[in-house]
Order: C-alpha cells, then structure tokens, then sequence
C-alpha cells in the first residue's frame, strides 16, 4: 500500500486533519489505462460530430448537476484535502456557475475566422484534436480539473481524467457528475499516483492538458516528446510581492497575509516572497505579526478555523524543512514555526521577516503557510530585480499609490499575472498564463481554449 507509488495498486485515502484512513482505492494498471484510452477513442468521432453548440449544452447541464451537489461535494473535498468546508463549498460553488459561460466562450473563440481576397475565400476552423489526458492536482479538486475538461469536451475531444492521488473520491465524485451528461466513453476516469500518471501520458492521447508540480511537468514534457503530443501545463510559482513605501501598508498587509495563507498556502499563485521597502518595514512587519496572528488552524469542518491541514505529512515535512532553514541561515521567526502535537497534519500560520535574497525560503517553492519578508532598499530597480530572481513566473503583486511607478513595475515584471494595489485575478474571458518555467501554453480566454485545437485552413478560388 502506498501513497506515492503503485507498488502495490492501492491508494491509502487519508484524512489529513486525523490521518485515519477514508478508503483503500485500486489504481488503474497500465492495461487499464490503456484500455480507457480505447473506449475515449472509439467515442470521439461521434462526440465532435454532435456540434459544439449541443457540447456546450451539455456542459451546461453539468454545470446544474455541479451546483447542485455543491453542500455534499464540498464536505467530501474537506475530508480528502483537508480545506475549510466553507472554502470548499465555495469552490463547488464557484466553479460550477461558470462552466456554462465558459463553455460558451469557448463556442465564440472556436468560431471560424473568414479572409480572402479576389482569387480565393479563405476559412480557418479549429478542429478537436482527440483525446485530451487531463492530470489535475488536489488543492482545488473540482476547479483545477474543469479548467481543462470543460475547454477540452467543448472543442469535441473526449477526456482520460487522472484526479489527484490525495482526492481519488472527489475526482470519482466529479466524473459521476459529468458522466451523467455524456455519451459513454466522453469522459473516461481512471485513478492512481504517479505510475498511473505516467501510463496515460504514455498511452495513445493526442494531448495531455496537466495542473501540477513544475518538477512533475518537466517529466511530462520529457515523456511527451517522443511522439510530439501537444501539452498545455500550470506549474507551480513563486509569487512576489514588491511593497513600495508609498504603499496602503493595512491594505498591503492584509493581501500578504491572507494570499500566503488561504488555502494553508496551498495555491500554485500563493503571495510566496514579500519584499518591502526599508523606509516602512518595521510597521509593515508589525501589521502582517497581528494579522497572522489571527489565523487559526484546525479541522476544516469546525467553525472558526481559517486553515485546515496541509494535505500530508510529507508536505508538512517540506514546509518545516524550510522555516528551519531559513532561521539557520538567519531568518527571524515571528509567528508559528512550531508544529503541534497531535494527530493531522497542522502546521501554524507563520511568519518569517529578516529573509535574505539567498536563502533556500526565497528560491524553493513552499506551498504552506509561510509569510515570508525581505527588506529591499525601496528603488523600483532592487524591489524588480529581486521579484525577478526567480525560475518561476506564476504571479507577482505592485504596491504604491504612484500609478506611474505601478505600470513600470508591472511592465517590468515577469510574470503571467500581475496585481497592482490588489492580488491576482482577471476578468471573465481572460487568460490565465504561467510565464517563464510556470507553465507551457496557458488556460481560460479565447487563445487558451484554442489549445483544445487543431486550426484548419480551407481555401476556396473564387
């Protein structure tokens, strides 16, 4: 039994909050994997026939089915991933209000695009690829997965899902749901951990669509390469955020904290690196101790908690490996930093200032609740250099009431998202993008759905 291989084809299921089991779950052997490939293929033609407006109809529907299943859904992610049940149910919620008007976004981005001139007619169509291997993650279960099924079915290719080994019931839960809506073999779920993962990006897809590790994506990418299957990957981050000292320091303060430590910092565009002026950082410090402060941790289904467990102990065991580097290496701790007795797998909201640029805390993706300070000598020169010294390129945040200093920052910045006086988050249409080794192709807004594609030129003489 493992949780993190397939030696002997069970996944242990784990509370995180208790640690006692949920339910034993058989992987998908390779054959397995195989074969449910097959049955995608076999049901695509017919699917991609169907027309994109029936497609995006039943999407549509799902998106009903999801809502609906929002209360049970949410208690479910809650006990597999340990989140609060409050942001779980809201994630339930959310994510199934939008399915219909993305679906529909991705109708307007497919629709042909007319040229020509006087010799000939010119159309591009955006033709489904084929089979789509959707590989998501755990920290948001029911999100994550349809940012790439709903583009993925929309555009008329079926769907192998792969849900994360820590949220095996919730990923079942989801394709239930979606199974309800579509012909059999349109959307296909197979279970596993690594292994399982690396036989379906192995197996005959035309295109693995992935929301993980950027470790586990350079190995999808390796694997894909031999027979050139098309790739779309979020990875991971390393967000920073640059606090100038003409900054709202309260409003500053408050998204340093709650955006290093929604989700138990679990989130691919967590507020990883704060980087604040010298001028101001003793008061900036002092705000972001008091409201750290205030975070409490605990079951995710009692009322009151802010944060729940960290997903494993492994993950925890990471987060504690950091903070106790970054002390050695001459860190301050000023919240938390000590992991509590008991059963789960809790570790304290945390605060760290006296971070250094060379610390192992400043280049290492943390994932946990970890609110990490370095001082910088207020110049819009050191506050980019240092947001910049990064692989990554998820996320970044500009503080200052300067508008002109916040759109050279923001200009500067190499990230795929950038907030200006506010954290993260675009419009309804745009696209959410990982810059740099943040990812490869990007999701959401019309060129993100158009990766679910092959684009046709049809050209007719006159």
């Amino acid at each position: 039994m493992s949780t993190t291989a397939q030696a002997t084809a069970t996944i242990a299921n784990l509370d995180p909050a208790s640690g006692d089991l949920i339910a034993e779950i058989p992987c998908a052997t390779a054959e397995e994997v195989r074969a449910a490939v097959d049955r995608a293929r076999a049901a695509q033609p017919a699917w991609a026939d169907l027309g994109i407006e029936a497609r995006a109809a039943a999407l549509a529907r799902f998106g009903e089915r999801l809502a609906a299943d929002a209360e049970p859904l949410g208690a479910l992610v809650t006990r597999e991933m340990g989140k609060t049940l409050r942001s779980a149910v809201g994630e339930v919620k959310g994510y199934a209000g939008g399915v219909s008007a993305e679906a529909k976004e991705v109708v307007e981005a497919l629709a042909p695009i007319s040229y020509g001139d006087k010799a000939k007619n010119v159309t591009t169509v955006h033709e489904p690829l084929g089979v789509v291997a959707a590989v998501t993650p755990w920290n948001f279960p029911v999100g994550m997965p349809l940012s790439i099924i709903t583009p993925a079915l929309v555009a008329g290719n079926t769907v192998v899902f792969k849900p994360s080994e820590h949220t095996p019931l919730t990923g079942a839960r989801l394709a239930e749901l979606l199974q309800a809506e579509l012909p059999a073999g349109v959307l296909e779920l197979v279970q596993g951990a690594g292994a399982t993962g690396a036989a379906l990006v192995e197996a005959d897809v035309d295109m693995v669509g992935f929301v993980g590790s950027r470790a586990t994506g350079q190995r999808i990418m390796n694997a894909a390469a031999g027979s050139l299957k098309r790739l779309v990957l979020e990875l991971g981050g390393k967000d920073p955020m640059v606090v100038f000292e003409d900054a709202d320091l309260e409003a500053a303060a408050r998204c340093a904290v709650e955006h290093s430590l929604r989700n138990t910092g679990q989130v691919c565009c967590s507020v990883e690196r704060v980087y604040v002026a010298d001028a101001i950082a003793d008061e900036f410090e002092a705000k972001v101790v008091e409201l750290a402060q205030q975070w409490t941790h605990g079951d995710g289904r009692e009322d009151g908690v802010k944060m729940g467990p960290l997903v494993s102990e492994g993950q925890r065991a990471k987060v504690e490996a950091q903070v106790r580097a970054a002390v050695e290496e001459g860190a301050q701790l000023r919240v938390g930093g000590v992991q509590p007795e008991g059963a789960g797998w809790f570790y304290p909201a945390t605060v760290l200032t006296g971070v250094d640029q060379g610390h192992r805390i400043t280049h290492e993706e943390t994932f946990g609740p970890v609110v990490a300070v370095t001082r910088f000598d207020g110049s819009e020169d050191q506050g980019v250099r240092f947001a910049n010294d990064t692989v990554y390129g998820l996320g970044a945040n500009v503080w200052t009431t300067d508008p002109a200093r916040a759109a050279r920052v923001a200009a500067r910045l190499r990230a795929g998202q950038v907030g200006v006086n506010r954290y993260l988050g675009g419009a309804s249409g745009s696209p959410w993008v990982g810059a740099r080794q943040s990812g490869f192709g990007h999701l959401g807004g019309p060129d993100g759905h158009r990766q679910f594609t092959v684009p046709k030129t049809i050209t007719i003489g006159r």
